[in-house]
């Protein structure tokens, strides 16, 4: 059982045990638990079997080790069981609904029967919320366009949390004896931002024992299908899994239409049309019947993807941009960037420690960040207005850079630049003093607040806030939660005007749950002539991990290295700053 599973056992208790009315603190306590086991780099389950005492691990008290301790050794836990015949399960798809909370889930599911987000639909429309205390209009109007915001997002998993899982289950298949090749497609290997289901395509001497080690998985909570050359499976966690075992001369072919996208696979199978061919998932051919179906016609490429660009004509397209937006235009006149690498980022500028609301200290993020190889970095705790995230008041700022000196006295290995994240008010001003910013080597600026504004208001407030000549970076620019958040309302081409009027980078928060800007507005940006910075906005030390996903979604926004200001060696970081 993976760290991602007994974390996704304790949130799932958390929540149910809320809606059941536990006390408030224990169900802190499974949510800070299941987010110290996510992010916890050594298996849990090898802790278990090593009798290891769990109570050791930051956040785990003698209770949740006992019960993870259960869940590991049996696959079960008791307490989530028994909870599970108490409250009804569809309660929990009701508290992803934004504006739903597990009290609110509690009150509706009480007084009114709502167990599912239909009928919580059904309650919204016929009125019978308004009856409840604490919803009123308003608040019903937000359900409803919490709930279309869900149902956009059904059936989607982060690519952030797909990686967490998918890693010790490709590990697992490749150590089948007789795989030769084994990748996974889709969207998952195109890296957008949310997975529908896993698709991998595999060469292997024996189809049936490589089917047999998927449907034997440990996490496989459910076989959806077995044949001799397909099967698929549900893991524990809702993800599908399809399994594809192709002979080895059509591996380029079923590589190449199984990661689409639709889009660019249309476009690849019109451009061998006009050159009297076919393309399927065989393999591009000359002759015979086009479909999906090899009938025929002389196989003209099909071992590798580049073969088959090649024959077409194309430079290879790297797999981010396979997204039907001009470059297969591109790869035919020699025009594609040479896309952005994780080697090229030298640091990270936005991240969170325990003066705010990180969970790791000052001194971890800065040994990581220098494991890391990184060249420089800076630490951007949160500004005093966020007193739920322990924002940095006049006093604590200055204890946080007398640390912070302490830590840095005598060392060279890594440059850390003093930052801050700063609250954006509603009225477009920063929630700290010219003072505090002159004491500052970074400004973020961003959008904690007021999120249903008009988009003329929070355009206006977000622009006056660029403008301040202090500011430096405009971080996670549309406010969104994959899933939670909707983006904020926001004229871009205004937004990107005080960014290149002022000497503002934008931000590509890198944050799993963020990935913001989306790519097509991260393009935007680049085009428009503006520097991006790719953070990782880290709240743990395992948090940095995420600049690979970052990353990621730059190449599909089609970005260089030279678009992204923190490829860039210190002294040229240090002068776009100082808006040199």
């Amino acid at each position: 059982m993976s760290n991602a599973e007994i974390a996704r056992h304790l949130d799932r208790l958390a929540d149910l045990s809320e809606i059941g009315g536990d006390n408030p603190f224990r169900v802190r306590a499974y949510r800070n638990a299941a987010a110290t086991l996510r992010d916890l780099e050594t298996p849990v389950e090898d802790l278990v079997a090593a009798g290891a005492d769990l109570t050791q691990v930051k956040g785990i008290g003698k209770e949740i080790a006992e019960k993870v301790r259960t869940l590991v050794q049996t696959g079960s836990m008791p307490q989530l069981v028994a909870l599970e015949q108490e409250v009804p399960p569809g309660l929990l798809e009701v508290v992803k609904v934004k504006g739903v909370g597990p009290k609110q889930a509690a009150t509706l599911w009480k007084a009114l029967g709502v167990t599912s987000v239909d009928e919580l639909e059904a309650a919204a429309k016929d009125g019978r919320i308004t009856s409840l205390p604490g919803f009123g209009a308003k608040k019903v109007a937000n359900i409803l366009r919490g709930i279309e915001s869900y149902r956009r997002n059904t059936g989607r998993v982060l690519l952030g949390q797909v990686d967490a899982v998918l890693d010790r289950l490709l590990t697992h298949l490749r150590a089948v004896p007789g795989v030769r090749r084994l990748e996974v497609a889709g969207s998952y290997r195109r890296r957008k931002e949310t997975v529908g289901d896993i698709d991998i395509v595999a060469v292997a001497d024996d189809p049936a024992a490589l089917s047999d080690a998927l449907t034997s998985y440990d996490e496989v909570a459910a076989v959806l299908g077995k044949g001799e050359t397909k099967t698929s499976v549900e893991l524990g966690s809702g993800l599908q899994v399809d399994l594809r075992v192709v002979a080895e001369e059509s591996f380029g072919g079923a590589l190449l239409y199984f990661t689409g996208s639709k889009e660019h696979n249309v476009q690849l199978r019109q451009r061998a049309l006009e050159r009297g061919w076919h393309l399927n998932d065989y393999g591009l051919f000359e002759g015979g019947e086009p479909g999906r179906e090899r009938k025929g016609g002389r196989l003209l490429a099909s071992a590798t993807e580049d073969e088959i660009y090649a024959r077409l004509g194309l430079a290879f397209i790297p797999p981010e941009l396979r997204q039907g937006r001009g470059e297969v235009e591109a790869a035919a006149e020699g025009a594609l960037p040479a896309l952005i690498e994780p080697g090229d980022v030298r640091g990270d500028l936005h991240m969170h420690t325990t003066w705010s609301d990180g969970r790791d200290s000052l001194v971890a993020m800065v040994d990581a960040c220098v494991a890391l190889g990184y060249e420089y970095m800076a630490i951007t705790d949160h500004s005093g207005s966020l007193a739920l995230q322990g924002g940095l008041d006049d006093e604590k700022l200055r204890r946080q850079h007398a640390e912070l000196a302490e830590v840095m006295a005598g060392r060279y290995d890594i440059t850390v630049l003093r930052g801050m994240e700063v609250d954006i008010l509603k009225d477009g001003s920063l929630d700290v003093t010219d003072e505090q910013l002159a004491n500052l080597d970074v400004v973020l600026v961003s959008v904690h607040s007021f999120f249903e504004l008009p988009e003329a208001q929070q355009t206006e407030r977000v622009v006056r806030a660029l403008l301040h000549p202090r500011v430096n970076v405009y971080a996670h620019p549309l406010g969104r939660q994959l899933g939670q958040r909707d983006p904020i309302a926001l004229d871009l081409d205004a937004v990107f005007a005080a960014c290149r009027e002022n000497r503002v980078a934008v931000e590509h928060n890198a944050s799993p749950r963020r990935l913001d800007l989306p790519d097509v507005h991260l393009r935007a940006a680049a085009q428009a002539g503006l520097k991006v910075f790719i953070g990782t906005d880290a709240h743990s030390v395992r948090g940095l991990g995420a600049m690979g996903l970052g990353v990621s979604q730059a190449r599909r926004a089609w970005l260089t290295a030279d678009d992204v200001v923190n490829t860039r060696p210190l002294a040229e970081v240090l002068a776009f700053l100082a808006k040199r």
